[in-house]
């Protein structure tokens, strides 16, 4: 009998089978060490070059990364066996152990992973292990392999060999990254060859009891996609033998990071029981929530993460008559109700409220992260700017002076030392931090900058030259991040700023572009929510549109929709002079039996070919042809909205990850592992999906909460639905399947294989009409997928045929149709809404 047998005989075993191809999930855990680690002061390589394309950009070596590069080529890492397990990471969930999170500043950080593996027999085992960042695995005390790639958020892969006894080995693994803000911090160990061995953890708990909450941990989730206030129900598809106590809360967002939890709240599910209530909604502000969820028998454990959206009126409010006396009420809300962010205080100065106690202590926390250089304070340093220089009479004399002191000591740009993990790169970033910069000149031109050893007219100057280029860029190409609702508020941020503050062509500039951005918010916005076509989207954005800051702009702009928490830019907007022009509301809200269709380009290489129906009821909106086949990041490519109600909302796409809370880019709802062919005819979509072989999610499925829509039904293999007046029809023109248990249930329609072709059509019912309508309809459409030729087609009676294949593309009435407008200006037209058993339907 091995040492480990030994040392474990009088202790409980909870015992999980790995088989080949499964990856190793049952550890016990340390907790996370975590080490300020910034490295040398340096200049970091300019690669900006003002071409902005989604996903992961090449920005070279950090210094926090270099100097972990030079310890690791000299260190000796020695095995520690005295840490005490935190706790314990079970199967179930995601393939990965994953520690995956987001860090403001340079931060290396280590986690001790502890399991038992027992093969068949004695003797090496294969397995590839897979991470970004570091990994050493002793077995039995002894160190058996060590994989440092240290690669930010690049998956590095090798193969190695465990010396693993039948009777038991104790494996311990040291799981390490270096994090520069968003982390993908994980470990895939991956079982190679044809023999099964078995994980096992020591565990006070009887082992029925671990699957149990291991079950509950992995089947919930809320009752409905959304709840208007208290209590949140939380279901699961099995009762509990016994009573479990679950844990609930709700943390801060990563901005307010160290602050008390939102929500703190315990509960229990009684044996027997399949739904349990969370209670303590009354304050919390209405946003799609990260809940943070423990289950607890004793001493014995589970963790898990969910989400979930609240909203407290589901139908859009109708605003003032006039565009001022809606900022005057926005900027109102944003200062009684908005997010502990610096847009609040310049909401509450904005209001003639004067530095209050909140506005102060919003300014002070403001200054730590723009003095520590957190990651993302090039997006509160501009309204901290905009408050210096429109209010700075108005504050104490000496938090004026350490604003100063704070904008004079700030990093601006890659050409400034400095050992931090700001993101001078992507589109959103690039823009505040050349505003910052060109407001931090243009206010203080005389005042000498301590890191970079400028004066504010030279800052200013630099300013004015790279601002130029960014909107050269934009200006010819787009938005790489079109329509996104997570990322137009932070370009909001840096195009209000420079259109109150700019001056001569850059003030021009900004102000033209503001039209260009509100007008593509106005086309794809349907009863106050903006929805669409997304460059760039996250789960909370697609499964909770009015919770989201670009929803207050469109209520400010257009009249309907809601106030919300979010103070990123919107504060900016009500304060400033900007107005919209007057005919972009007819966009938003087109009258009753109007159609509106849309076409135009965004993003660098005609990244987002964009196609727009909609109508009073409904709106069908895709990104046309993209790069079928590819790596998906975050690109929404389809989405279905409808008027009746605000989270009736649906799509199609292929999982990026395997558990439907996930947090990868792509996700399990945000973004495509495998992106499709598409192509939009007016009222109707087609999507083609070829997913390699190589991907392990071999399915497509469409989501559709049931408790949004006034009717679900599937009728053969289409997934009707309908709100309101509005209806959409969906088929993969294959099985269809709902999923029944789980986080998809009443959410999820899955389509099994790596080849399919999803039909979406859209419309309007007649007064009166239901989906017996819509069944009607579909008597007369026949659908036709051919796999082997990836061909898909639509035929509709009175209606042209259409036939998308996936290297060609779309034909119209057996004639190529290729995308019709390759332009950033929208080409819009107005007709008739397709409404079922009129004309109209057989004319559009």
């Amino acid at each position: 009998m091995s040492a480990v047998a030994h040392k474990t005989a009088e202790r409980q075993l909870s015992r999980f089978p790995v088989l080949p191809g499964d990856t190793v999930t049952a550890w016990a855990l340390s907790g996370i060490s975590e080490t300020f680690y910034p490295g040398e002061v340096a200049l970091a390589e300019d690669r900006v070059n003002y071409r902005f394309i989604n996903g992961f950009v090449d920005v070279g070596d950090l210094p926090c990364r270099v100097a972990v590069w030079k310890d690791i080529a000299k260190r000796k890492v020695d095995l520690e066996t005295d840490w005490a397990v935190e706790s314990i990471n079970l199967p179930g969930f995601n393939r990965r152990l994953e520690f995956s999170d987001f860090w403001h500043r340079p931060t290396r950080l280590k986690r001790w992973c502890k399991t038992i593996l027992e093969p068949a027999r004695d003797g090496d085992v294969r397995f590839r292990v897979a991470t970004c960042g570091g990994v050493h695995i002793w077995v039995d005390g002894v160190l058996a392999a060590r994989f440092e790639p240290y690669s930010r958020n690049k998956e590095q892969q090798s193969d190695i060999t465990l010396p693993l006894k039948a009777s038991g080995s104790e494996v311990i693994m040291l799981s390490e990254d270096m994090a520069e803000r968003d982390t993908n911090w994980y470990v895939e160990l991956t079982l190679l060859g044809d023999q099964a061995v078995t994980s096992a953890i020591p565990s006070a708990a009887d082992s029925e009891v671990i699957r149990e909450l291991m079950a509950l941990a992995r089947d919930v989730r809320p009752v409905g996609e959304f709840c208007t206030g208290n209590p949140l129900v939380l279901t699961f598809d099995e009762a509990p033998v016994s009573a479990v106590e679950i844990s609930a809360q709700v943390l801060p967002s990563v901005h307010r990071r160290g602050t008390p939890p939102i929500l703190s709240a315990k509960t229990v599910l009684e044996a027997g029981q399949t739904s349990v209530e969370i209670h303590g909604l009354d304050g919390m502000a209405e946003a799609y929530h990260p809940l943070n969820l423990v289950f607890s028998v004793g001493e014995t454990r589970v963790f898990r993460k969910i989400a979930f959206g609240l909203l407290r009126d589901v139908q859009p409010a109708k605003g003032e008559a006039s565009l001022a006396g809606r900022k005057r009420a926005a900027l109102r809300y944003s200062a009684d109700h908005g997010d502990l962010r610096i847009g609040r205080a310049l909401a509450i100065l904005a209001s003639g409220d004067g530095c209050t106690r909140l506005c102060r202590e919003l300014i002070e926390y403001t200054m730590e992260a723009v003095d520590e250089r957190r990651d993302c304070s090039d997006f509160v340093l501009v309204p901290l700017l905009w408050i210096y220089g429109e209010y700075r009479d108005q504050l104490p004399a000496d938090l004026a002076e350490t604003v100063k002191a704070s904008i004079l000591n700030y990093r601006y740009w890659v050409d400034e030392p400095g050992n931090d993990t700001m993101w001078f790169w992507s589109e959103n970033h690039v823009l505040c931090f050349h505003v910052s910069q060109y407001l931090a000149g243009l206010m203080l031109p005389g005042e000498r900058f301590e890191t970079s050893g400028r004066l504010g007219k030279e800052q200013f100057d630099l300013a004015t030259e790279r601002l130029a280029k960014w909107f050269d860029s934009v200006e010819s190409h787009g938005f790489a991040e079109w329509n996104s609702a997570a990322y137009y508020p932070i370009d909001f941020i840096g195009l209000l700023a420079l259109q109150h503050w700019g001056e001569g062509e850059i003030a021009s500039r900004a102000d033209r572009l503001l039209t260009r951005l509100f007008k593509m918010i106005a086309l794809h916005t349907l009863a106050g929510v903006p929805a669409g076509s997304m460059g760039r989207a996250y789960d909370k954005e697609l499964r909770a549109g009015p919770c989201t800051e670009l929803a207050p702009f469109a209520a400010v702009a257009f009249g309907l929709g809601w106030f919300n928490q979010g103070v990123a830019a919107l504060p900016m907007f009500c304060a400033g002079n900007y107005e919209p022009p007057a005919d972009l509301t007819a966009l938003a809200l087109p009258e009753a039996g109007q159609s509106v269709e849309a076409h135009y380009v965004q993003g660098y290489g005609h990244a987002g070919r964009l196609a727009l129906y909609k109508s009073a009821s409904v709106q069908l909106s895709a990104s046309i042809d993209g790069e079928p086949g590819s790596k998906g990041h975050q690109q929404h490519i389809l989405d279905v909205r409808f008027a009746g109600h605000a989270f009736a909302r649906a799509w199609v796409n292929h999982p990026g990850e395997d558990d439907p809370w996930g947090h990868q880019r792509p996700s399990y709802w945000a973004g495509n592992g495998t992106m499709p062919r598409v192509g939009q005819f007016g009222d109707a979509a087609l999507m083609l999906f070829d997913i390699p072989e190589t991907h392990r999610i071999d399915f497509t499925h469409a989501y559709a909460p049931s408790d949004a829509f006034e009717a679900t039904e599937l009728h053969g293999n289409w997934l009707l639905l309908q709100s309101g007046r509005g209806y959409a029809a969906l088929t993969p023109c294959k099985a269809l399947e709902p999923v029944e248990k789980g986080p998809g249930q009443n959410r999820e329609y899955r389509a099994d294989g790596r080849k399919a072709g999803w039909v979406v059509l859209v419309g309007d019912l007649p007064d009166g009409g239901g989906l017996e309508t819509v069944r009607s309809m579909l008597d007369g459409v026949k659908t036709s997928f051919d796999p082997s030729q990836m061909t898909l087609s639509l035929e509709r009676p009175g209606r042209p045929v259409l036939t998308l294949n996936y290297l060609d593309g779309l034909t119209v009435g057996g004639k190529p149709h290729p995308f019709p407008h390759p332009d950033l200006e929208p080409l819009v037209s107005f007709g008739a809404a397709a409404v079922l058993g009129s004309d109209a339907t057989d004319n559009s």
